[in-house]
């Protein structure tokens, strides 16, 4: 079965496909990237696994001491593993950074998109100037608002829940945390996406295999879905490796606010919090930057990886 990518006005076709994977493969930097991820993000999936310690584990005769055999990070102010409480933060990330890109920037973002390029008029209109309500907000504004603004009123609801049927403990797993911040990442992820879509369709809805298709009758949702978004593909790739830089980088500066993932539950905004003072770096560095370097490794490494990507699937550039 053949098929055909478009990154703008250039095509990869599945003849051209070894050739991208070639091209990616000999830049070292990507490769880099992918396997800082893997190792990254396999570690904290098995946070559980990799780390004898749990995250609320606490020590009182291990207080900050420094990095050695039995805690290779270091321990903080109250005894608990670092290393572990930075691996159950990076488990955290992932899961509300990959719900919100999913959720967000694919199923929202890239239908709107879609229907926004092909239907015009005043669909376009309506989703474009939606858009720009949001857009006209900054990022990291428009999350902290909806985030402090939807948690109490969460928080309430879950409470209102636990008292009125036999499901205890819901507020304890934190599903109200990860509601709540995967919410705000979702407002905050789509509208680039659509876009971006929208702009790849307006160039393709009056190609010649668009009117063939119209012709013998295909529906507009099987236009939409099995003719236009796989030429999108390319595109949507690239986005979505720096979209997720950008979502992990705001997910942690959510919690450093205190308004993402809550204690006990380990976040590495929260850590960063906790340790960001000059005293802790002189005194205690492992505490700021085992965290630290954490968050600095994903935000950096997807955002190389989507430039590199946009390398390898430009013909144009070697």
């Amino acid at each position: 079965m053949k098929f055909e990518f478009l990154l703008g006005n250039l095509k990869i076709n599945d003849r051209q496909l070894p050739r991208f994977i070639q091209r990616l493969v000999r830049k070292k930097l990507a490769i880099v990237c992918i396997l800082a991820l893997l190792v990254l993000y396999t570690c904290g999936i098995f946070a559980e696994c990799v780390s004898p310690y749990g995250y609320t584990d606490q020590d009182y005769s291990s207080i900050l001491q420094s990095p050695n055999s039995d805690h290779w990070a270091g321990t903080d102010r109250t005894g608990r593993d670092v290393l572990t409480r930075t691996l159950w933060g990076v488990q955290n990330t992932l899961i509300l950074t990959v719900v919100a890109m999913l959720t967000g920037g694919l199923v929202i973002g890239v239908t709107l998109g879609l229907l926004a390029g092909y239907m015009g008029g005043k669909t376009d209109g309506v989703i474009m100037r939606i858009g720009e309500i949001f857009a006209s907000f900054p990022d990291i504004l428009l999350v902290i608002i909806l985030a402090a603004t939807l948690r109490p009123r969460i928080l309430e609801l879950a409470r209102w829940v636990e008292d009125s049927t036999a499901i205890d403990g819901l507020v304890r797993t934190g599903i109200v945390d990860y509601f709540v911040v995967s919410f705000a990442l979702v407002a905050f992820g789509w509208v680039g996406m659509a876009r971006l879509v929208r702009g790849q369709i307006l160039a393709l809805r009056e190609a010649d295999y668009i009117q063939a298709a119209r012709a013998i009758g295909a529906s507009t949702k099987r236009i939409l879905f099995f003719h236009l978004l796989p030429n999108c593909i390319s595109v949507i790739v690239v986005t979505v490796s720096m979209g997720m830089g950008a979502l992990t980088g705001t997910e942690i500066v959510l919690s450093w606010l205190g308004l993402g993932i809550q204690p006990p539950r380990p976040s590495l905004g929260t850590m960063l919090l906790g340790a960001g003072n000059i005293g802790t770096l002189r005194d205690t560095p492992w505490e700021l930057l085992v965290p630290g370097i954490a968050a600095f490794i994903m935000v950096v490494a997807w955002n190389l990886l989507g430039d590199a990507l946009s390398d390898a699937l430009n013909p144009k550039t070697r």
